[in-house]
C-alpha cells in the first residue's frame, strides 16, 4: 500500500493563495459585469422610435372674472386626485389643478391686480408657488404658506414684470418632488403692451403652444417614482409626456409656431432642438423677451427653466422635436447616471398641407429690464452641495441672508460637487454676468430665474430687489434653492428675507403662515 503523500506547509499555502485568487477573479468579474451592465442599462433613448399616435392636449384657459369692488382679476384652483388613462385601459391616480393631471393656463395683464383662491381638496397639506413671479413673500407659495387639507388659501398682487412664460407648482418642504411629479403644475402667461404689439405668433393652443415637459415611468397602471441606482440627481424616466399626452403629435396651420417650452421634469435637464437639425428663433427665457431674437439649433434647459421658441413650418412636412444627448454636462460618468446621455423624440408638429402665411419675427423685441452689476451694493457667495447650500442644510426657522429693498447685489454661484445642480431664486429675475469668467452665451442673456451648473461651473448674477413697502418682510422668507426636486427636498435650499433700511430679520414661525 502506498502511502499518503503529505503536503509542506509551502503547498498549502500555493493552494489557499491560489483559491484566494480565483475568487477574487470571479468577483472582479462579477464586479465589472455587474458596472457594465449599469453602465448600459443607464443609458435611455427614444429618438427615431417614438410613433406620436395622441394628439398633444394643450391646458385649458383657466376663466376668472374681474370683482368690481376693487378690479382684481379672480382665479379659482382646486388641488384633487384624480385618474388619468395615459395608455389604453390602464387608468393612473393622479392630482391636478381642477382635473386629473396638471392645470388650467392662468393669464393675466401687466399692471392687473390678481387674486386666486386655491383650494385643498387633497388628503394632505401642500402649497402652490408662482415660480417667475414678482410677488411680495407672503404670496410666494413657498414652503411657509401651507394649505391644510379642507382649507383655502387667496393670495394676492399686482403683476409688475414684463410679458413671460411663468409656472405654478407645489413646494411643501421636504415633498416636492413627490407632489409635481403626481400632476401638480400649470403654466402662468403674463400680457404688457410692448408684447402685444410684436408680430409673434400669440394665439393660444393654436401658433403659440404650451409645452409642459415631463419625464415618466409606469409601473404596471401607477407611477414608479423609484430612483435608481447611481441616479444622484434624482428621478429620471424612461420616456417624456407633453401636457400629459404621451407620444404626442400637434396638427399645426401657421407657417410660424412659437412653442413655450417648460421643463417641469423633476430632475432632467433636456437639450431640446429638432432632428433635422433646423434653426429655431429663441424669443425669450424665463423671465421674458429677449432684446433680440437668437439663432439656435439647442437649447439646454434644466428643471424650472422656460424658454420661448418660433420654429418655421413648410407646408405638408413633419417635423420633430427631441432632447439629445448633452455636452459640457460633467464627466463621462455624470452624463451617463445623472441623464446627459439620454435622448428624447418629444413632440411631433405635423404641418397642413397649406399653411397660413406669418409675419416676419421682430429683428428687435425690445428692452430687458434687468439689474446692472455695476449698481451692485454688496456680493454674496454660494457653494452648492448636496449636504446643503453653503455647507448648511434648510432650517425653516433659520433666515440665512438679508437683503436691502430698493438695492442690486452680485451672487457668485458655485457648483463644484460632482454632480449637476441648479440654482433658482425667488421673487426676482436676475441678470447672468459672468459663466467661468466669460460673457453669458445668447440663452442666458435674457431675464433669468433658474440656471443650470454642471458640477465644475461659476456663474456672477445681478439681482435687484424691488417692490413697494408690502415686499418689505422681516419675517416671511424667499428661498433660493437647486430646483432638482430631489435635491431641494433633501435640505440644498437656503431662505432670504427683504427688509427695508435698518430693518433685521426675525426667526420666521414654524406654520405661523399656513392655512387651515
Amino acid at each position: 500500500m502506498t502511502p499518503k503523500t503529505r503536503k509542506t506547509p509551502k503547498a498549502r499555502l500555493k493552494r489557499v493563495l491560489l483559491v484566494l485568487g480565483s475568487l477574487v477573479a470571479v468577483l472582479a468579474l462579477a464586479v465589472g459585469g455587474g458596472v457594465l451592465w449599469l453602465w448600459s442599462d443607464a443609458k435611455v433613448s427614444t429618438a427615431g422610435r417614438a410613433e406620436f399616435r395622441n394628439e398633444l392636449a394643450v391646458p385649458p384657459l383657466a376663466p376668472s372674472h374681474i370683482d368690481e369692488k376693487d378690479g382684481a382679476r379672480v382665479f379659482d384652483l382646486r388641488m384633487r386626485e384624480g385618474e388619468k388613462e395615459f395608455r389604453p385601459g390602464r387608468r393612473t391616480a393622479t392630482w391636478g389643478f381642477d382635473g386629473d393631471f396638471l392645470g388650467p393656463t392662468l393669464r393675466a395683464e401687466r399692471g392687473e391686480k390678481v387674486r386666486v383662491r386655491v383650494r385643498n381638496e387633497l388628503d394632505e397639506a401642500s402649497s402652490v408657488h408662482w415660480h417667475g413671479m414678482h410677488l411680495p413673500a407672503r404670496m410666494d407659495g413657498g414652503p411657509h404658506q401651507m394649505i391644510e387639507p379642507g382649507a383655502e388659501w387667496t393670495p394676492r398682487w399686482t403683476v409688475d414684470q414684463p410679458a413671460a412664460t411663468l409656472w405654478y407648482h407645489p413646494h411643501p418642504h421636504g415633498r416636492t418632488e413627490r407632489h409635481v411629479q403626481r400632476g401638480l403644475a400649470g403654466m402662468f402667461l403674463v400680457d404688457d403692451e410692448r408684447s402685444e404689439r410684436l408680430a409673434l405668433p400669440r394665439t393660444y393652443g393654436v401658433d403659440d403652444l404650451p409645452v409642459i415637459v415631463q419625464d415618466v415611468k409606469f409601473d404596471g397602471a401607477g407611477f414608479d417614482h423609484g430612483h435608481g441606482l447611481m441616479r444622484s440627481v434624482g428621478f429620471l424616466g424612461d420616456r417624456t409626456m407633453v401636457n400629459g399626452t404621451l407620444d404626442p403629435y400637434r396638427v399645426v396651420r401657421d407657417e410660424r409656431v412659437r412653442l413655450r417650452l417648460l421643463n417641469a421634469s423633476t430632475a432632467r435637464t433636456y437639450a431640446f432642438g429638432f432632428a433635422d437639425g433646423r434653426d429655431v428663433a429663441l424669443v425669450g427665457t424665463d423671465g421674458g423677451l429677449l432684446e433680440r431674437p437668437a439663432t439656435l439649433d439647442r437649447i439646454r434647459l434644466s428643471p424650472g427653466e422656460r424658454a420661448e421658441i418660433v420654429v418655421r413650418m413648410a407646408p405638408g412636412e413633419r417635423a420633430v422635436l427631441r432632447s439629445f444627448p448633452q455636452d459640457g454636462y460633467g464627466d463621462a460618468w455624470q452624463r451617463r447616471f445623472a441623464g446627459g446621455d439620454d435622448s428624447f423624440d418629444v413632440l411631433q408638429l405635423r404641418a397642413a398641407d397649406r399653411l397660413r402665411p406669418s409675419p416676419a419675427i421682430p429683428s428687435r423685441l425690445g428692452e430687458l429690464e434687468l439689474p446692472d452689476a455695476r449698481d451692485a451694493v454688496r456680493g454674496r457667495d454660494f457653494e452648492l452641495r448636496m449636504s446643503g447650500i453653503n455647507g448648511r442644510a434648510m432650517d425653516m426657522g433659520r433666515i440665512d441672508e438679508t437683503v436691502t429693498r430698493g438695492t442690486t447685489e452680485v451672487w457668485t454661484v458655485r457648483n463644484d460637487n460632482g454632480m449637476p445642480h441648479n440654482f433658482h431664486v425667488h421673487d426676482v429675475q436676475f441678470r447672468v454676468v459672468e459663466v467661468d469668467g466669460e460673457a453669458p452665451p445668447p440663452e442666458l442673456r435674457g431675464r433669468k430665474d433658474t440656471v443650470f451648473l454642471p458640477s465644475g461651473t461659476t456663474m456672477r448674477l445681478a439681482l435687484r430687489f424691488d417692490g413697494g413697502p408690502e415686499f418689505a418682510d422681516p419675517e416671511v422668507p424667499f428661498m433660493y434653492h437647486c430646483h432638482l426636486l430631489y435635491h431641494e427636498d433633501g435640505a440644498m435650499m437656503g431662505q432670504f428675507v427683504v427688509v427695508d433700511q435698518g430693518q433685521r430679520a426675525r426667526t420666521p414661525g414654524s406654520g405661523d403662515h399656513g392655512h387651515h
